[in-house]
């Protein structure tokens, strides 16, 4: 019996795929957004309106685009990968074209009731374009240099259509995310060596160069990274978002202020306390305990993704999966340590917590694809 007759015998069909989901994945993805929904709550001042009537929808309306993901054979998305791929690169070329303009930066694209956001989609659409591309490809020919270079290609490409935007912290994620794929596809780890050196030769370069007359970036760019490395220097300017984020982390203490007793987000000194710094606002009003508990729910999510990963029988499936598990770690790991003073301001929201309709809406579409791989995998 082939593969293919194999497959098709022993995977479920009908309504018995419901019982094959991944139902604790479902009830810790609906974890992690009750507990957005309840921050929203808090720092809207006790009303529903204007973030969480609309971000419940966004959930219910995400869940059934999961499950209903899910129910369709894996195999199907495998086949859908290069076309989705497509698609959302087109979208960011329109976004370059005509999108709308945003706090300075030109991201989305209107279509009337919704704003969609296609650096959001591509994130997951470049995952499975990959994954594809080394399920097609011979494991013996994945280290070749001219089979590198063309996964090299699809992940440049995007990335800077984004940094055009200019949306920095997406443009890191996809070349993070996008590497994070090749090394799981096993390409060799020299490529990665050589690209990790250059990178820091770069980083020296630019260093070296400030005040001299080869300088590699502006000196308000200087002024930026000063800032990243000392707030202080500009407590009420660059520096002020930071400063307010880690005053908030650290009046929570062990076991925070209470819900709704956060000073920082109720008196409105941190900024962005609905989106990118929503993380500060759970610190701030349930402590370490809050932080932790939220933290938890995320690594059991990227737990049952890698389960899924290596039950799977195909290439895809496991690559997929992982390269989403990825992606999402990626996502509360680049938030986090924003909030934290770790890393660079860089406007990356944290998964499922945070306010916005395109971002929750993909990632819950890519937890379909995860779900696909675990309902339509042989048994």
């Amino acid at each position: 019996m082939s593969y293919l007759e194999y497959h098709a015998k022993s995977t479920p069909t009908g309504f018995r795929k419901i019982l094959y989901l991944n139902w604790p994945l479902v009830l810790l993805l609906a974890a992690a957004v009750s507990v957005g929904l309840l921050m929203l709550y808090s720092v809207a001042g006790g009303r529903f309106t204007p973030w969480v009537e609309p971000q419940a929808k966004r959930f219910l309306l995400g869940l059934g685009v999961m499950l209903g993901i899910a129910m369709v054979p894996i195999w199907f998305w495998r086949n859908m990968s290069a076309l989705a791929y497509l698609v959302a690169l087109l979208l960011l070329i329109a976004v370059e074209l005509f999108g709308t303009i945003g706090m300075g930066a030109q991201r989305w694209i209107d279509l009337g009731p919704v704003r969609l956001q296609p650096s959001e989609l591509m994130k997951i659409t470049l995952v499975m374009m990959l994954a594809a591309y080394y399920d097609w490809l011979p494991p013996s020919k994945t280290s070749r240099p001219l089979f590198v270079l063309l996964p090299v290609v699809l992940i440049l490409l995007p990335t800077f259509l984004v940094l055009k935007q200019p949306d920095l912290g997406t443009a890191i994620l996809l070349l993070a995310a996008g590497g994070g794929v090749m090394f799981l596809a096993g390409v060799h780890w020299a490529y990665f060596a050589v690209v990790i050196s250059a990178g820091v030769g770069l980083v020296a370069t630019v260093f070296e160069s400030r005040g001299t007359d080869w300088q590699l970036i502006k000196d308000y760019q200087f002024r930026r990274i000063d800032t990243f490395l000392d707030p202080s220097q500009d407590p009420l300017g660059a520096g002020y978002h930071i400063t307010q984020s880690k005053i908030a982390l650290g009046s929570g203490g062990w076991s925070g202020r209470g819900f709704m007793q956060g000073t920082q987000s109720r008196l409105n000194f941190l900024p962005e306390k609905h989106t990118d710094f929503i993380f500060t606002t759970l610190a701030e009003e349930f402590g370490f305990v809050g932080g932790v508990t939220l933290l938890a729910i995320y690594m059991l999510i990227i737990v049952f993704c890698i389960a899924t990963a290596v039950s799977a029988k195909d290439r895809f499936s496991s690559l997929v999966t992982l390269g989403i598990a990825l992606n999402f770690f990626l996502f509360f790991s680049v938030n986090m340590s924003m909030v934290m003073g770790m890393a660079p301001v860089v406007g990356v929201p944290l998964p499922l917590v945070s306010y916005g309709g395109s971002a929750m809406m993909v990632l819950l579409a890519a937890f379909g694809v995860v779900q696909s791989a675990n309902v339509h995998r042989p048994r």
